[in-house]
């Protein structure tokens, strides 16, 4: 039988995990100790840092692992590129993956290779990131460059706010350098893609719902299709052909971020694996296939086809999120009950009891609510019925979020 090691065991991964588990697939999941629900799921699991190269290498050795992926994290990319050069698996190359794992040498590599892209400074301490803000202009988004999940990000209209946001943001990396860069406007939109032999032979582009807090906009669900015309269309793909280029990407899935004004795309980061959020669930209930699967193929060493596509109804993901901190006290499940008779699938994360965080970055979630619908205001009916039965601190979501 053969064995595919998956590296976390979180929320994001169990789908995927799941979806290997239907494949026959051995599964062998790697993460940190923790709560996470993907460890019982697996065949078997090793307790490592999934940044730590040499020691999934090891084990992935031991084992004779067949291929290895991940889905919704950035942080475990880097040691993918490393196993699958060292192994001589299917997969993203170590240096691509060094690339979109570091954020200012991923806009370097833009740079180079004339990718739309917005200004920026990779500066070493809180004064460099002052007079960097000073000369690209306000409003700048100060960043760490090796996190995901918008931790470690700000938006920063003014001066006064530039240390602060620097602090944080050396406070959030392992580096000794953080990123400040020019803030764009327009529409932000998700893409996600798959890369065989260096050429692009899927390309899905996605609107993008945001929670806008005090410091960042926070990814927070998607839905297809794209809302865009075919003119911006066209240029994301020029965009995305010219990341792909620059970046070195040549067998492997990617999720990108990027900011569309009329015509003009200009590509923000770009991840060597599948988006988070229920991309994958999203991607395949509109194109009729299942895209982990697709993700699992590829890792093992074949290349999934991707056929003319048979578009379905279009759909929609929100993640369920709480404006306080408290606890999960009670779910109506007979309100849940009615929603999944409407063929919404919603998934909570934790049980009744569990002490739930304030929203103010993308791993601070609930669950998540999926759903084939006909127009957003189909699916905020849906999501308003699924606030209505969590209660935190014996409050409904729905009055949280209306307080």
């Amino acid at each position: 039988m053969k064995k595919i090691m998956i590296l976390g065991a979180g929320i994001y991964q169990v789908p995927l995990i799941r979806a290997a588990k239907k494949m026959g697939l051995t599964v062998i999941v790697a993460s940190i100790k923790g709560d996470y629900p993907g460890f019982a799921l697996a065949d078997k699991v090793y307790y490592i840092n999934t940044t730590d190269r040499e020691a999934i290498l090891k084990a992935a050795v031991s084992e004779k692992i067949d291929g290895i992926c991940t889905t919704g994290t950035d942080v475990a990319v880097s040691s993918i590129g490393y196993v699958c050069e060292q192994m001589g698996l299917s997969g993203i190359s170590k240096e691509a993956a060094d690339l979109v794992t570091d954020k200012a040498k991923m806009k370097e590599a833009f740079q180079k290779g004339g990718v739309s892209a917005s200004d920026f400074r990779k500066v070493f301490s809180c004064e460099e990131a002052k007079n960097a803000a000073e000369e690209i202009g306000f409003p700048v988004v100060i960043k760490c460059v090796d996190s995901s999940g918008s931790r470690g990000i700000t938006l920063v209209k003014e001066a006064g706010g530039v240390f602060a946001a620097a602090e944080q943001a050396f406070s959030c990396s392992k580096k000794d350098y953080i990123l400040v860069e020019e803030a764009l406007s327009g529409t932000e939109i998700g893409v996600d893609g798959v890369v065989q032999d260096g050429r692009l032979v899927f390309l899905a582009p996605h609107d993008k719902f945001v929670y806008k807090s005090k410091k960042i906009t926070i990814p927070a669900g998607h839905s297809f299709p794209y809302s865009g015309g075919k003119a911006a269309e066209k240029e994301i793909r020029h965009q995305m052909e010219l990341a792909v280029a620059a970046l070195g990407l040549e067998n492997c899935f990617f999720n990108a971020d990027v900011f569309v004004k009329g015509e003009k795309v200009s590509v923000i980061e770009v991840g060597g694996r599948t988006g988070a959020t229920c991309i994958p669930e999203l991607i395949s209930l509109y194109y009729s296939f299942d895209f982990y699967k697709k993700i699992l193929k590829s890792a093992m060493g074949e290349k999934p086809d991707f056929p003319e596509l048979q578009k379905k109804r279009p759909c929609m993901a929100r993640l369920l999120m709480s404006p306080k901190a408290g606890v999960l006290t009670s779910v109506d499940e007979k309100r849940l009950k009615k929603l999944q008779e409407k063929g919404v699938l919603m998934t909570l994360d934790f049980p009744e009891g569990y002490v739930v965080e304030k929203m103010e970055n993308g791993t601070n979630r609930l669950g998540h609510l999926v759903a084939e619908v006909e127009n957003i205001q189909e699916f905020e009916r849906l999501l308003r019925e699924a606030y209505s039965a969590i209660f935190v601190d014996g409050v409904s979501l729905e009055e949280l979020w209306n307080e």
